[in-house]
């Protein structure tokens, strides 16, 4: 209403036009609280699938070399779990775990809130491994047709399990063994290289020469174990067996 000279606004407008005026306030003041960010905003708490991914990523780092397929499973995470961002997680294997079945793993941030928490991932190794065609007498040398390929998670099997038959081939059956057991590196030895008491080719190598002696081996040794040799002039040397009943000495 245009008020002109002279025009008196009545007592009953004026307070219609005062009211009009406070809505107007109340509601750019609402529109301006709705466009506003919340302080409680979601990006202040981290993503926890990120956290997960971070952790499947890490344990297929540490599983390369495993023979067969590994497959990473992550375990859930409590969703009402309220953590602060962090711009660079640190996932790492506590001690006792490792990067093989059931195990633990930890997850912290060092800033700019510290934190630390731990989740459960499984790790499962899908290959072929070896396990005796037919009985196995204590004393046996394996060959090739001693044993056959099997296949499943060497995660749930016991520790030792061969999974090259280069691994297994050559070696004596320490223990009698039924048909359909999984061999065990604890059930086969390997071949001595050296015997106790035998003359051996105790060699010396350094830059640019070796010098060969003969001595007498102090015990028996597989081959890449530590072997002491006497030597003709009463010396004792600590060596490596190898077959072939030689011993390798550093200079």
């Amino acid at each position: 209403m245009k008020l002109t000279r002279g025009h008196v606004m009545h007592y009953p407008q004026l307070k219609l036009y005062r009211l009009l005026a406070l809505m107007l306030l109340a509601l750019n003041a609402g529109l301006s609280l709705a466009a506003s960010p919340t302080p409680a905003s979601r990006l202040e708490y981290q993503d926890l699938e990120l956290v997960s991914a971070s952790i499947s990523s890490f344990l297929q780092k540490q599983s390369i070399g495993y023979p067969g397929k590994v497959t990473v499973s992550a375990g859930a995470i409590d969703p009402n779990l309220k953590l602060a961002a962090c711009p660079d997680l640190q996932v790492f294997l506590p001690a006792g775990s490792r990067a093989w079945g059931k195990t633990s793993v930890g997850v912290r941030c060092l800033r700019p809130k510290p934190w630390t928490i731990y989740a459960q991932a499984t790790v499962s190794v899908a290959a072929q491994y070896l396990v005796a065609a037919a009985p196995l007498a204590q004393g046996r040398v394996v060959s090739a047709e001693d044993f056959i390929f099997e296949n499943g998670d060497l995660t749930q099997l016991p520790a030792g399990v061969f999974t090259d038959p280069a691994q297994a081939i050559g070696r004596t059956v320490t223990i009698s063994i039924v048909a359909g057991t999984v061999l065990r590196q604890e059930m086969l030895k390997l071949p001595l290289a050296v015997l106790q008491g035998q003359t051996v080719m105790v060699k010396t190598i350094g830059q640019g020469f070796t010098v060969s002696v003969e001595g007498q081996a102090m015990a028996n040794a597989m081959d890449g174990q530590v072997l002491r040799v006497k030597l003709s002039s009463g010396q004792v040397v600590t060596g490596i067996a190898r077959n072939g009943g030689q011993v390798e000495v550093g200079f």
